[in-house]
Formats: structure tokens, sequence, C-alpha cells
């Protein structure tokens, strides 16, 4: 698959993840009530649904990373040329942009809307280190046919035993302080947790490493 189509894979799928994490975190919070637990319940559904889809649909084309992280890993271990990350990477945080600002123009809320949620702290940094590594070490051992739905469950129940609820994705960080809503975080927050996911990132690849050959590297 040429490089163009791909980087269009990557941005069109980043901006429809983060559109559906924005949006479903907007709609939530405006009928839940006030109940986080309800608004979360709503949040997490969405996206393990709209990520599974976006998965298989782009997946094929350029391997749905949606994630700098991710693609980081995926160059390091020759997977993707190293000379298309940076490529890779810019379709992400576009892609990320975009899908902040589609949220916000169909609830009619204005973009870029700053969020004021702070996250962090070393609850909330470790929280993302081990989501992120728990990301990485599935999306390298889940056997090519399930890796869709592993990934998704992975990342519905990151949602709800991780104090930060579970980003696992520097562009995701990035589009998502872009809304004042319920899945924002403030730009103050994003670079420490930007930090916690790469560490992540490079543990769950260091694990996959030590456990050795995964089922899908395994000869048959």
């Amino acid at each position: 698959m040429s490089l163009p189509r791909r980087l269009l894979a990557e941005g069109l799928g980043t901006m429809l993840l983060l559109a559906t994490v924005i949006g479903s975190g907007i709609m939530a919070e405006r009928l839940a009530g006030g109940n986080d637990a309800v608004a979360l319940l709503g949040n997490t559904l969405a996206t393990v649904c709209g990520l599974y889809v976006l998965i298989e649909v782009f997946g094929p084309i350029s391997g749905a990373h949606f994630n700098p992280a991710v693609s980081a890993v995926m160059a390091w271990r020759g997977h993707l040329a190293r000379t298309a990350l940076p490529a890779y990477v810019l379709a992400q945080l576009i892609g990320a942009a975009l899908g902040a600002w589609l949220a916000q123009a169909m609830f009619e809320l204005p973009f870029p809307q700053w969020s004021a949620k702070p996250r962090g702290g070393h609850g909330q940094w470790l929280a993302e280190f081990v989501a992120t590594a728990g990301l990485v070490l599935t999306i390298l051992r889940a056997p090519p046919e399930r890796a869709s739905v592993l990934v998704a469950a992975w990342i519905g129940a990151a949602y709800w035993f991780t104090a930060s609820t579970s980003f696992a994705n520097p562009a995701a960080a990035f589009g998502r302080m872009g809304s004042d809503s319920f899945a924002g975080i403030s730009p103050g927050s994003v670079p420490a947790f930007v930090v916690a996911q790469l560490a992540g990132a490079a543990a769950g690849a260091a694990l996959h490493q030590a456990l050795g050959a995964s089922a899908r590297e395994t000869p048959r």
C-alpha cells in the first residue's frame, strides 16, 4: 500500500477515534445527570465499539496504529519503515486535532476549548505507563485474527482499572486537551502523560521480547 494512502488511513482513523472518545464523553456527561460512573460507562462502551470498527476498517491499509507510541514501537521492530515514522506521527496528530474539532462542532461547542481538567500525580502517571505497556503487549502478542477484539477489550478494561482512564496514546492526549469536557485533559498535564506513555510503550515492547515468540510469530 502506498504511503499517502496509509497516511490518509492513519489520519482519518485517528480523527474518528478522537471524535468517538470526545463526542461520547460530551454526550455521556449531558445524559448522566452528574453520575460520573454512568458517564464513564457510556464513554467506555462507545470507545470500545468504535475502536474495534476502526481497527477492522483501517488495519489492512495502515496497520491502524492511531497512536505515535505504537508507531514508534512498530518502527523500532521493523514493521514500519523508520523513514515513514515522522509522517505517521504527523498524520495522527493532525487527525487527533480534527477529531476533537469534529466532536466539538457536532455539539456546537467552540474549538479549541482548552480543557481545565487537570490529570496528574504519580498514580495517574503510573496508570498511563501500565495502560500503554499493556496496549503494546496486546498488539504484539495478539493473533492477527483477534487483534481488533483484544485491543478494544484491553482499552475498555483499562478505562476502569486505571486511575487515568487509560489514554495510552500521545495523539489522544494532544487532541483531548482541546475539549473542556468529560474526556478532556488540561494542556499542562499532557507532557507528563506523554512521557509515561512512551515509557510504557518501551516497557511493553521489552516484555514482549522477554516472553519470546508470540502465536503470530511461532512457526506451525
